[in-house]
């Protein structure tokens, strides 16, 4: 499997991974969310795929090695990961319970690149089992996975030999129902005997520039602006409680994700670190993790 290249100003490797003391903490007092991130999900940050592309998203991808050193450094059991690209139905989320996980960037022009991941059935079963009642969910059982998911993973889990993946597609509805879907699902892990770290995978406005994927719109920078100093400020209601109408002329494919996580974090004291923001070429990219 081809891994990504190094620049100069990447940690070696073979250094040990500094410990996140923040998250170290949280473990003692039994919290058992580890981890939790928003990244992108570009193709072209795949090297097989972007080559010389990936220059020109160099803050990008600096910032999804950082992630990984953190994540790794943290060992965690299990990665639930919040995707657009998914099956999304209209009012459920859907939660893929498959035991193995395929993911290729074939689509892309990628012939080479197969990845494998093992799917935990019963921390699926589990959270489908807490909602069902009450907020109905799609359980499904799907080996290939969506860009959205094996993008961020390709990264993020290269190292975790042992590490399990529960996929999620958000919905189509509201941002407040996310939210409060996220604060539940946190209920869920804090019950857990397992490490679990969430990522809210999605990319911010699609319509940066004039030759963005969904055209231009003066409203994009404003939303990409909003999301990334309403994380930095940690002012979160501001993004749950965006005006519609900007979201849906940004043209963007995280929000849902972001309102999870962030139903996720609710009530937990961490620190918000925007890692980098970028948008070469018209889409925004946004790392950031909170620790």
């Amino acid at each position: 499997m081809a891994r990504p290249p190094k620049f100069s100003n990447i940690r070696d490797p073979s250094t040990p991974p500094r410990l996140l003391v923040g998250a170290s903490l949280r473990m003692t007092k039994n919290f058992m969310l580890v981890f939790s991130a928003i990244t992108p999900h570009p193709p072209i940050l795949i090297p097989t795929v972007g080559q010389e592309n990936l220059k020109a998203i160099k803050k990008t991808f600096n910032s999804m090695q950082q992630l990984t050193e953190d994540l790794y450094s943290l060992k965690p059991d299990v990665i639930i990961i919040i995707s657009p690209h998914g099956e999304v139905q209209a009012n459920k989320i859907t939660i893929n319970q498959s035991p193995i996980l395929k993911a290729n960037f074939n689509q892309f022009g990628d012939l080479i690149t197969s990845l494998k991941w093992r799917g935990d059935p019963g921390m699926a079963y589990k959270i489908y089992m807490h909602f069902e009642s009450n907020e109905p969910m799609n359980l499904i059982q799907e080996e290939q996975l969506d860009h959205g998911v094996s993008v961020p993973l390709y990264y993020l889990a290269q190292n975790l030999k042992n590490v399990k993946i529960v996929p999620l597609n958000y919905s189509a509805q509201d941002h407040q129902t996310h939210f409060e879907f996220g604060k539940k699902l946190q209920e869920i892990i804090q019950e857990s005997n397992q490490r679990v770290a969430v990522i809210a995978s999605g990319d911010l406005s699609h319509s940066l520039t004039a030759d963005a994927p969904a055209g231009y719109s003066s409203q994009g920078k404003k939303f990409d602006k909003k999301i990334v100093d309403s994380i930095k400020k940690k002012k979160y209601q501001d993004i749950i409680k965006m005006d519609e109408k900007l979201v849906n002329q940004a043209a963007e494919c995280g929000m849902r994700s972001i309102c999870i996580l962030l139903g996720v974090i609710d009530g937990i004291d961490l620190n918000s670190k925007v890692l980098s923001y970028e948008g070469p070429f018209g889409v925004g990219y946004l790392v950031a993790e909170f620790v």
